[in-house]
């Protein structure tokens, strides 16, 4: 389980996937969700954006010639300032249709000791003013410090009168919301050094959503019988595991869950990645994953965009989206991807769970015959067994427990070579 965390925005797809929203004959008055996804993963993309330094190669984006220098004091660090090379490349701005009020980015980066990315975003608002850059995050997949690695971090107190920053979301500040955006990604190398980061796609979903306390129970989308082969960890077996990564237990719910879909797809860690580990933990990717994830600032191995981020690392594509409906979650089942979904719940409200929750991720691997939702769920009775993670829950107490909480969020990890499902109405 997770801290609870602010509603942001969707859908999949390697450029943009449109999805109206699923009519259902429970709702009488349907509310609208206004979500939409845009990415930049390709030669043409990236060119399509503003560079300062940065060249395009082989359809990512990677240092050419500096063009300035960064001191960074790692807030996290000895206090020492490092000197990095810097270049960074500056999205065209994306139009939305409605005004949105939340933006969660997220990004696939290769980086090199001693190299790091930021990515951050800006909008034009609807006063008809342009709005500062918000800082979504400060990411490297190493954390040798001694090498230049910086502790990966969010960054906190970026409110303005325009809006703020919450852990990885920007959150338009009350009556305010932007009708267009754009990301800046910033690349660091260590001075005099010739390491290169790089990063293969960057995007950001977008999302204006309604106030709901409960939505209607989602039509069946044709994944009912289908229930992919995920592996099953328990985040309690993990109880007390490195503090200094927030303990294991109830804090690894999303490096767990995103440990048991690297598996799925055979990109885990290997036994030497893991040999830090130690040798009487029998599932040592999970404490790599909440390694690999942690964010300093935040304090916790929730970061939504970071799980991600890692699963970039190992060969796979993944990103942070919304769905509207388990009715969309189908969709992907049925294509062979698991998802990660954020939850919350007080104890009852989804029964067969055992336990209320701020916020909680588990992985959707598929649907019983009557439509019902099943899941691994790392925190599954919140008994230390992998055999116990494997369960089933109501379909209709599921979608209630997920999209009034987080607006439907998922992640979405999945090898290059699979498609995603073309979701229209």
């Amino acid at each position: 389980m997770t801290a609870s965390r602010p509603l942001a925005a969707l859908v999949s797809g390697v450029v943009v996937l449109s999805l109206a929203a699923v009519p259902s004959e429970a709702a009488k008055v349907p509310q609208q969700r206004d979500i939409a996804y845009h990415a930049w993963t390709s030669t043409t993309e990236f060119l399509a954006g503003e560079p300062a330094g940065t060249v395009v190669a082989d359809g990512s984006l990677t240092f050419g010639t500096a063009t300035g220098t960064t001191s960074y004091v790692d807030p996290f660090g000895d206090g020492t300032a490092k000197t990095y090379d810097r270049t960074t490349w500056t999205s065209p701005e994306v139009q939305t249709s409605f005004g949105l009020t939340e933006l969660i980015a997220s990004w696939n980066a290769t980086t090199p000791p001693g190299t790091w990315v930021e990515v951050a975003m800006a909008g034009h608002t609807d006063l008809g003013t342009t709005t500062k850059w918000y800082v979504l995050g400060r990411w490297g997949s190493g954390d040798d410090t001694s090498a230049g690695d910086i502790h990966r971090t969010s960054v906190a107190s970026q409110g303005d009168s325009n809006g703020s920053v919450a852990v990885d979301t920007f959150v338009a500040a009350t009556g305010r919301s932007l009708d267009r955006w754009q990301l800046k990604v910033s690349l660091y190398r260590l001075a005099a050094t010739t390491g290169t980061p790089s990063v293969r796609s960057v995007g950001a979903v977008a999302t204006r959503l309604p106030d709901e306390k409960k939505v209607p129970v989602s039509p069946l989308g044709g994944a009912e019988g289908v229930v992919l082969d995920v592996p099953t960890y328990s985040q309690e077996k993990h109880i007390g595991h490195y503090p200094q990564w927030d303990g294991g237990g109830e804090a690894w719910c999303s490096p767990t869950s995103t440990a048991m879909v690297l598996d799925y797809y055979g990109a885990g860690p290997s036994a030497d990645e893991t040999a830090w580990v130690d040798p009487a933990d029998a599932d040592p990717q999970v404490d790599h994953s909440a390694r690999s994830v942690f964010d300093y600032a935040y304090d916790g191995a929730g970061n939504w965009p970071y799980n991600t981020a890692y699963a970039g690392t190992r060969g796979l594509d993944a990103f942070v989206t919304r769905l509207r409906s388990l009715t969309e979650a189908e969709q992907y089942i049925k294509a062979g991807i698991p998802l990660i979904a954020s939850l919350s719940f007080k104890k009852g409200e989804l029964p067969g769970a055992g336990y209320g929750t701020n916020g909680h991720l588990m992985v959707i691997v598929g649907f019983d015959a009557a439509g019902n939702v099943v899941v691994n769920d790392p925190a599954s009775h919140l008994i230390p067994s992998n055999d116990q993670v494997r369960t089933t829950y109501d379909r209709e107490a599921f979608e209630n427990a997920w999209v009034p909480h987080s607006g439907g969020l998922v992640y979405v990890i999945h090898p290059p070579s699979v498609q995603l499902p073309q979701i229209t109405t």
